[in-house]
């Protein structure tokens, strides 16, 4: 889970680095062969023509245009990575139109000038600190603290298998312990270490971990993938006894949380509070929560950890399945983009 207060950084690309971007965002082979295949044929003026035409087109749309709007744009400061986006974006997305692209124009107008105003609704809201929203879609209608789980079939999928569920997490617990295991808890930020939070992590930046025992949990990762997973982690969450996770909001107004408690301590001892809203979390039942809203966690047993399954995703109750789409595309390219870059983890920098 990401925190609230995080230092707004631009990734600023080196020359050396922008051809292995460009490489990657071309699909283009890391070392060029000297064989080509029988009747091929390479035009490199074709294809560079072709290049231009698709940047003079996307220029001129709605994406290419919030592009120019950055006072960076034109100078030696403006990043590489979003000058490319209307061009990338068109290319994989021809059929959009501008209408459909209006939303995520305000991203990228949002992104590259923080100066920006926000809407009414999130400034003048005492719950939401506005001065923490990172990544901001322009348009999503009235938020809440608390969603009704019953909007969302996952809710009702992760309910109804909870059982299952609940034996896949105890299994993968059991590989952990075996000899040899490996410990897949992390604490994903300094925050959730000092205040005992700890992620058994299945989903990193929205995908599959490599080596991952993913045969010990079929029923839990099918139903999590039946979403567009977002965030830097979604797996099981662990709270210990007497501890909680400090006041703040994540700043980032296209994702909603969902988590169901798996081991919950007796009399339901955990809570968390969502702007000023409280609820406790309950066996087999799902919370769904704005985390752009101030929140905070605690578990007041003095001897029982709280375990829930915690899944970031993109706001399916409020974003077209267009606009999570490429909103998913963008946040990919960036992560390759700041490994490109060198940036070993690349999460809380993404967007």
């Amino acid at each position: 889970k990401q925190t609230g207060k995080k230092k707004r950084k631009k990734a600023s690309a080196s020359r050396k680095t922008k051809g292995n971007l460009l490489q990657t965002l071309n699909d283009e082979p890391k070392e060029s062969s000297s064989k080509k295949p029988r009747g091929s044929t390479y035009n490199k003026s074709e294809q560079d023509v072709l290049l231009q035409q698709l940047a003079t087109t996307a220029s001129k749309s709605v994406l290419g245009r919030a592009v120019e709007s950055s006072p960076m744009h034109g100078t030696s400061e403006a990043d590489p990575f979003w000058e490319l986006m209307p061009s990338l974006i068109t290319s994989k997305f021809p059929s959009a139109t501008d209408a459909q692209l209006e939303r995520v124009a305000g991203v990228i107008r949002h992104t590259l000038d923080r100066n920006l105003p926000l809407e009414d609704s999130i400034v003048d809201d005492e719950w939401r600190p506005h001065e923490e929203m990172h990544a901001y879609m322009p348009g999503l209608g009235p938020a809440m603290p608390f969603h009704d789980p019953k909007e969302l079939e996952l809710c009702r999928k992760l309910s109804d298998n909870i059982d299952v569920i609940e034996r896949e997490y105890e299994a993968l617990i059991d590989d952990m312990n075996r000899p040899g295991g490996k410990d897949r808890f992390q604490s994903v930020t300094s925050m959730n270490y000092e205040a005992g939070w700890r992620t058994l992590v299945l989903f990193y930046n929205g995908h599959r971990i490599e080596g991952f025992p993913y045969h010990l949990c079929p029923v839990t990762t099918e139903i999590m993938e039946s979403v567009p997973i977002a965030g830097r982690i979604a797996g099981f969450n662990r709270q210990q006894p007497r501890t909680g996770i400090p006041l703040h909001s994540d700043g980032n107004n296209m994702w909603l949380t969902c988590q169901m408690g798996i081991k919950v301590p007796a009399n339901n001892a955990a809570y968390i509070r969502v702007g000023p809203e409280t609820r406790r979390w309950s066996r087999g039942e799902c919370l769904l929560y704005d985390t752009t809203y101030e929140h905070e966690t605690f578990n007041e047993s003095e001897t029982e950890e709280r375990v829930v399954l915690h899944i970031d995703f993109f706001n399916k109750l409020r974003m077209t399945q267009l606009e999570i789409a490429i909103m998913q595309y963008i946040y990919g390219l960036r992560e390759e983009f700041m490994k490109a870059e060198g940036v070993a983890k690349v999460g809380a920098q993404i967007l």
